[in-house]
């Protein structure tokens, strides 16, 4: 019966305890909850993200708007304002993305604190976790040591060559099968892969994982450290193989912002998809000045599925894009 919620009221009550836990632990620190536009004329530029889009009319000229795929652009504006502590629990939108880990609207918990650095963020990162799933201390990861204990080269001095060696070498490992319409066309595209394939499911087995210190070309929104072997400062946490948040000591330079915006719209062209606005408010507000801090998007229904033991995502949420 299609009316029917797919999540038990057991834990429906689960994810409500959670979510209390969630706003005690921000409140406790001094982090001031705040709400900022779900529908909204900048969206953030990924290779990978597609965001859903409408066209408000009624107010001028007919424009496309989008629903974001996190929070992190309106919160870095409030930030940019003279935020100092703020976190948000919001809906987030993710074109195209369903399985038993997605469904294409979620809930997302974003959180920035002015002048965390990377190593407070992680700590927070941690704390946070114990706090909802009482897992104990987390350990930390590189994510160079990483793809040598579970892959057998360095992402960072590989060639091209050797990373694609390497997984075409791992084959019968991999739930892939590569032909034609399967092989990744660059270097971190078979990084993800290998990621994805290879390393993920090794990671938090025994207990909570943060992998950090990324390739250059995976920064995002992070920042660059380093001289000869330059790694961006970007986090995940990890529990049973399963991915829960994604942090960056954050970047503050509003003209390398645009240099990565134009890469990656390059990006998604060549893979066939859209170009996405590349002028923003947040580039404004970085221009203005965005204070140094550290920010996390935390996965509010994958902590659900760990916490209950779910192994679908429709376990957690009453009614999934099915049923919605």
């Amino acid at each position: 019966m299609s009316f029917l919620p797919t999540a038990d009221w057991s834990v429906l009550r689960k994810r409500a305890e959670l979510l209390r836990r969630t706003r005690s632990f921000f409140d406790e620190r001094g982090f001031l909850e705040v709400e900022t536009p779900v529908l909204s004329a900048d969206t953030v530029v990924d290779r990978h993200l597609e965001p859903l889009t409408t066209t408000l009319e009624g107010l001028g000229p007919p424009h496309t708007l989008y629903l974001q795929t996190s929070p992190e652009f309106a919160m870095k504006r409030l930030m940019a304002a003279g935020g100092e502590a703020i976190y948000q629990i919001a809906h987030a939108f993710r074109q195209g993305e369903r399985g038993a880990r997605h469904n294409p609207e979620f809930t997302i918990v974003e959180w920035y604190r002015r002048g965390d650095d990377y190593d407070a963020g992680m700590r927070l990162l941690g704390e946070l976790c114990d706090a909802l799933l009482g897992r104990g201390a987390v350990e930390r990861l590189a994510y160079r040591d990483a793809f040598r204990a579970y892959v057998g080269i360095d992402p960072l001095s590989a060639s091209d060559d050797q990373i694609s060696a390497a997984a075409r070498r791992h084959r019968p490992q991999s739930a892939v099968a590569f032909d034609a319409a399967t092989v990744p066309a660059d270097r971190d595209a078979w990084l993800d892969l290998l990621l994805t394939e290879l390393v993920e499911p090794k990671l938090g087995l025994k207990r909570p994982t943060i992998l950090c210190d990324y390739p250059p070309s995976q920064a995002a929104l992070a920042r660059l450290r380093g001289d000869d072997e330059v790694v961006a400062e970007r986090f995940e946490l990890y529990i049973e193989g399963l991915e829960l948040a994604n942090g960056y000591h954050e970047l503050l330079d509003a003209e390398a912002m645009e240099q990565r915006t134009t890469e990656n719209n390059a990006l998604r062209v060549a893979d066939g998809k859209s170009m996405l606005p590349e002028r923003s408010r947040l580039l404004d507000a970085m221009h203005h000045g965005l204070p140094a801090c550290t920010g996390c998007a935390l996965g509010f229904d994958r902590i659900v599925m760990l916490a209950t033991g779910a192994s679908d995502i429709a376990k957690v949420i009453p009614f999934p894009i099915e049923r919605a």
